[in-house]
């Protein structure tokens, strides 16, 4: 929402002065907070877990998707980056590729990209073809006696290059997942609250349709403090629970973090920030798709609201 603006300061600053403590101690932010996401998410997205950190919410995500489905694999795109923590090295292709390689229980699906990808816009049906790439993976994958615990992407893949997903692709994705006994991750963390206009939330984008069933958010949940959610079912929170290993985050949630979460939401909504993306964004597009006209160094401009890709290219025939 803007560089030290003036309503997130003074949340922050007026609860400082009250109170900040250590989230074992219940408050009344938490809760309040955790109501206010609950009417921006699909009903059943109503178990909420407070974090630090984007890194810490996919971590947590990843616990939460094997306790539930006692499965250990993960399927992630190719070009992924999902976080700084062993964990989650392990799940970026963008990263381990450069480390210590792919481990036995990840598995790389094609990203969806209709513009540079396996499946493009003259294909009769991209969406298919690349949810039948997933489809394929989990195959090998119990043919190997191996068990698919989540497919885990962001609702619009970022590092991978500003990829907007053929719409339908998550609902055939989750599909494949669900009845392969793993559930559907959406990492928000870059693409959430209103980024990209039409919608608060980028899987929004696939349809009314696609629910996932653990949402990750961070970044711009907290306009630069420490602050990330994960956003989950009944059931798979219930399963987390049933070990008897409670999940607490010492600061997570804690009554400042929560001041500030509510402070943004106020301002994404008092200042229409979701209609400005949609402006903005479209007024973006119509001049960088001016540029491509002129420039055949520029092969495609692609994007939503604030979420924005030009693909520069060396040669418009390959």
């Amino acid at each position: 929402v803007g560089h030290c603006h003036p309503d997130i300061v003074k949340a922050a600053y007026e609860q400082n002065q009250l109170l900040n403590t250590n989230s074992r101690y219940l408050h009344d932010n938490l809760v309040d907070y955790a109501e206010r996401l609950s009417k921006t998410l699909p009903e059943k997205l109503c178990i909420f877990y407070f974090l630090n950190s984007g890194s810490e919410a996919n971590d947590l995500a990843l616990r939460l998707a094997r306790q539930y489905t006692k499965h250990e694999d993960v399927i992630v795109l190719d070009h992924a980056y999902h976080g700084h923590l062993t964990s989650l090295i392990d799940i970026s292709p963008y990263k381990f590729r450069n480390l210590e390689g792919q481990k036995e229980w990840v598995h790389v699906a094609p990203v969806p990209d209709t513009y540079r990808g396996l499946y493009r816009e003259d294909h009769e049906d991209s969406v298919t073809a690349y949810a039948d790439e997933v489809k394929n993976i989990i195959e090998h994958a119990h043919n190997r006696g191996r068990k698919i615990a989540a497919f885990f992407a962001e609702s619009l893949p970022s590092v991978g290059g500003q990829i907007i997903p053929p719409a339908g692709y998550f609902q055939k994705v989750a599909e494949h997942v669900h009845k392969a006994g793993g559930v559907f991750i959406a990492d928000e963390i870059q693409v959430g609250f209103g980024r990209v206009g039409k919608h608060f939330w980028a899987f929004q984008l696939q349809g009314e349709d696609f629910i996932p069933d653990i949402v990750t958010m961070g970044k711009p949940i907290g306009n630069g403090h420490p602050l990330a959610c994960v956003a989950t079912t009944k059931e798979i929170a219930e399963a987390f629970a049933a070990t008897g290993v409670e999940y607490f985050n010492t600061f997570g949630g804690n009554p400042v973090s929560c001041a500030i979460g509510l402070a943004v939401l106020d301002v994404i909504e008092k200042e229409h920030l979701q209609a400005h993306a949609t402006e903005v964004g479209n007024f973006l597009m119509k001049i960088l798709k001016e540029q491509q006209i002129k420039h055949p160094i520029i092969g495609d401009v692609r994007g939503c609201g604030l979420f924005i890709g030009v693909d520069l290219i060396k040669d418009q025939a390959e």
